[in-house]
């Protein structure tokens, strides 16, 4: 065999070492790459189950409390600051927020989306869930209207964020849907029903507990009891 024979059947060799070569780093990127896509699918998979657990509760509950009432002579005005403690799906409290505003004549506004087919997919989860929501505190005074967010929009809100987890998937997820709940034509696209606010109000006075809850069908009531005989006069230590 000639010099130039070797060399073309050593060449030959090298070019078959090198194809089977690419043929396996071809074959483990492409198991890498549908594992992890495997992986994402199931873990945004149970991302989309723990959203629609809190989103099964017939109702959101909050409590409100007055824990103090101000003169502001300045602003000839008197000023009452509520404690406001919402209850996430599961019945349990969330972090006590505290709101000052002039006053006593106070209204909370809700937001109820339904939806049949909220994120296209097929079986759907999401299908006849809604979502209730806290969404602001406020008095009406023309211009001098004061009022704070008790949701913010493009946010996850309190209650529903999932525990213990940071991912862009959640809070996509949430993206959408505020997107889809605030705009009449992509949420009719989108398959939700509607998207209904509603804002009840009374006058918040000390030595009372208020109850709103917002109930399965989109209404929201205040109820009203008073604080327990036992509580009164009393300073709580925390």
């Amino acid at each position: 065999m000639s010099k130039k024979d070797k060399l073309k059947k050593i060449s030959f060799k090298q070019m078959k070492r090198t194809i089977r070569l690419l043929i396996i780093v071809i074959v483990i990127c492409a198991g890498i790459i549908v594992s992890h896509n495997l992986m994402r699918y199931f873990n945004e998979n149970k991302i989309l189950k723990e959203v629609v657990l809190r989103l099964q509760a017939d109702s959101r509950i909050a409590e409100i409390l007055v824990t103090n009432i101000y003169y502001d002579e300045a602003q000839n005005k008197t000023f009452t600051t509520i404690k406001f403690l919402e209850y996430d799906a599961k019945g349990n409290s969330l972090k006590p927020r505290y709101f000052t505003l002039p006053g006593n004549i106070i209204q909370f506004q809700s937001l109820v989306i339904r939806f049949d087919d909220f994120f296209v997919k097929d079986n759907d989860p999401l299908k006849g869930k809604s979502a209730y929501l806290f969404w602001k505190v406020f008095v009406l005074d023309g211009v001098n209207t004061v009022s704070y967010d008790l949701t913010r929009v493009n946010e996850i809100p309190l209650g529903y964020k999932i525990e213990g987890l940071d991912n862009s998937f959640e809070e996509k997820l949430w993206r959408e849907f505020w997107m889809f709940a605030l705009d009449s034509e992509k949420a009719k696209n989108m398959g939700i029903k509607n998207a209904q606010i509603e804002a009840p109000g009374t006058m918040f006075i000390p030595g009372t507990i208020y109850t709103i809850r917002i109930e399965h069908d989109g209404g929201m009531r205040i109820d009203v009891r008073p604080l327990p005989e036992i509580l009164k006069g009393e300073s709580i230590p925390k």
